[in-house]
Formats: C-alpha cells, structure tokens, sequence
C-alpha cells in the first residue's frame, strides 16, 4: 500500500512505501530528502498504518523494518519521525529495526533515548577523587579572595569619587535602597530585638539569683546589648534581608545583561549600582542598631519586674554600666558590618551566572558570604577593642 508517489524519487516529498508482508510483518521504504517539509502528510499516514497493523493479531510477534537505502539526507525532523514508529513499535511489545542507513547517520540516532522523550542521554558524571576536590575548593577559595580584594578596591575608589562628586550619586537609588532595607526593616528588627532583650534577662537572671546579683543582671543586660547583641542581631537581619535583596537585584540585571550595557554605555557598574546601595547601608545599620539597643534594654528592664528590680534601679544602675563610648562601640561596629553586607549583597549578584536558578544561588551566596564577613568583622573589632580599650 502506497502513501506517496514512488517514482517521485527526485522530488523533496519522500517516497514512504508501506509493505505489509504478512500479519507479523510489515516494511517501510523511504527514499529522497527526508525533512521538515517532505514529511507533511508522511507522517501521520505512517503512524496511522503502523497503528491499524499493531491492532491485527498479536503486538507482541509484529516486526517492523526501515528500509532507509534510498534516502539522500535526513535533518532533525527525519530522526524525530523514525523514533516516534519506533517508540510506538516498543510500547507495543514488537520489534522495529532500521536498514541501510548510511553510517554517517548512525552516531546521531544512537544519540537519542525514545523512551525519554527524544532527549540526549546525558553521561553520568565521574566522581572525583578527594585530592582533586580538596584542590578544586582552594582554587575557588583564592579566586572568590581574589576577586573580592579587587572588588573592595574598585569600591573604594568609586566611594571617594561620590564623596568629592557627591551631586553625581544615584540618591534616588540610595533612598529606595535606604527604606527599604531601613523602614521596611523595623518591625522585623522590634521584635527579635525584644525576644533577645527578654531571653538575655531571663538566662542571666537564672546564673546571678544563685549568687544574690540578680540587681546586677540589668547592668549587664544593657552592657551586651549595645556593644555586641544589638549591632549582631540588627546586622544578621540586614544579611538576610538587605544583603540577599541586593544581591537578587543586581544578579537579574546581570542575566538580563543589563549591567553589561552600562559597561558597553561607558558606566561603571559600581559607581552606578553599587555606591547607592553601600551608602544605604552606611546610614540604615547603625539607626537600626540604635533602634534595637532602645527596645531590648526596654525589654530587659520589663523581665527584671518579674525579679523585683524597679524601673529606677535598673536604670541607674545601667547608667553606671553603661558610658558614651560603649555606646559608639556598638555604632561603628554596626556601620561596618553595613559597608559589609552591602558589599557582599552587591558583589554576588555581579557574579551571577545564567538563568532563574543563577539568582538564588546568589541571593544565598550573599546571605552566608555576609554573615561569615560579620563575624570576621567582629572578632577583628573585639580584638581591636581589647588593645585599644575602646
């Protein structure tokens, strides 16, 4: 039974000749250029043969040849419609086999899986061995090192640059960027400031009541507080929030190869993107320090009620604690760790590779990368502090 003309040998419809030899066994002849446009109409009468034959006796014992001898050039079209038969041949339960196709064919038929939708079966990777992976990870270390130095240096300059061209800075970035991760922040902030101020009281009240310094406790409280607890609480709240938004910001515009264009344009992506974002961070953090320091020492002053120390005492007592420079301590501590996690956010998103899955990836690089740069940070202040005495 005849699909298409096959004396029509020279023509860019292929001639598919469908020969059923007996019930068990059928053959499919094709000849000519088979692609995208000989195959209009090929196709579905093929399948609709094949489907009519498959439904004759047993599937099981049914046994389809290609006879591809004759044909001249295939393209992508022509291998989709040989492994269609064939995957509709395999559900079945027959057997399909392809004849007389030039060998040059062969290596890029072999390369599609018809029981995986047409898609290329892809290798499994090799494991590799502990002294190459060990060796890998400290060449990602000393890159990630390296460009984060030249990162901080181009950021600096283009930060001296803002302060003596301060009429040049993006400030409508730098107030977006400023209410959101400052504003936007304060409830967030309030509360765990206050669950940090109630918890510090409670544990401390717990040790100092069985040595009879439970009035001590405030004094204490107010000490950590705004010395370590508040700017490391408040900076831990900007990495998961400022620092990962930054980070997804700019790394959307680095897939959409935006920051490419102000590169192309003549701009520097940092003075454009950067400085606002930095300058941000320099003025939210050590607000919201000083914001969080208000409502835990509040909160710890509310848990020592529950230990009968009135408001009066915990407060003299916290004023003989608790000076001016602690105070700033905790402030400059908190600018840092702005200029840190602003930094971070903003590095890992111009690192960003391709794709939707890219930007998370970077929005959590920024997060960890922030939070390990915070506790860099202050361990090197409290070293410095223990030198200096400030």
């Amino acid at each position: 039974m005849s699909i298409s003309d096959p004396n029509s040998l020279n023509s860019l419809t292929p001639v598919a000749v469908w020969s059923q030899v007996d019930v068990a066994h059928a053959e499919v002849r094709l000849s000519g250029a088979v692609n995208v446009y000989s195959l209009a109409g090929v196709w579905s009468d093929v399948r609709k043969k094949q489907n009519q034959w498959l439904d004759q006796g047993s599937a099981k014992a049914h046994s389809l040849i290609f006879d591809a001898s004759k044909v001249s050039s295939l393209d992508g079209s022509a291998f989709a419609f040989l492994i269609d038969v064939q995957e509709a041949q395999n559900k079945a339960g027959g057997q399909f086999d392809i004849q007389g196709l030039d060998p040059k064919y062969q290596p890029l038929l072999r390369e599609f899986d018809p029981i995986n939708n047409l898609f290329p079966v892809t290798d499994t990777k090799q494991k590799r061995s502990f002294v190459i992976s060990t060796g890998m990870a400290a060449q990602n270390l000393i890159d990630d090192a390296r460009s984060l130095i030249t990162f901080t240096g181009h950021l600096s300059a283009d930060l001296v640059w803002s302060i003596r061209n301060i009429r040049q800075v993006r400030w409508g970035d730098f107030v977006n960027a400023a209410v959101e991760a400052g504003i936007s922040a304060l409830p967030i902030v309030g509360l765990v400031a206050f669950l940090i101020g109630v918890i510090l009281s409670f544990q401390a009240a717990i040790g100092m009541q069985q040595f009879g310094a439970v009035s001590f406790v405030g004094p204490l409280a107010a000490l950590g507080i705004v010395r370590e607890m508040g700017p490391l609480i408040t900076a831990i709240l900007l990495a998961g929030r400022s620092s990962a938004a930054f980070a997804a910001e700019i790394g959307t515009m680095t897939v959409n190869s935006e920051v490419d264009a102000l590169v192309t344009g003549g701009l520097s992506p940092i003075r454009f993107l950067v400085v606002p974002r930095v300058l941000a961070g320099i003025l939210v953090a050590p607000i919201l320090t000083l914001f969080a320091d208000i409502v835990s020492i509040f909160s710890s002053m509310l848990t020592m009620q529950i230990y009968g120390i009135p408001f009066i005492n915990f407060y003299n007592g916290m004023l003989a604690a608790v000076d001016v420079e602690d105070v700033l301590s905790g402030l400059v501590k908190a600018t840092l760790f702005g200029v840190v996690i602003s930094a971070m956010g903003c590095l890992r998103g111009m690192q960003t590779g391709t794709g939707a899955a890219a930007v998370g990836i970077s929005a959590t690089r920024a997060v960890v990368s922030s939070i390990v740069m915070i506790v860099l940070v202050d361990g090197i202040f409290a070293y410095i502090s223990y030198r200096t005495g400030f």
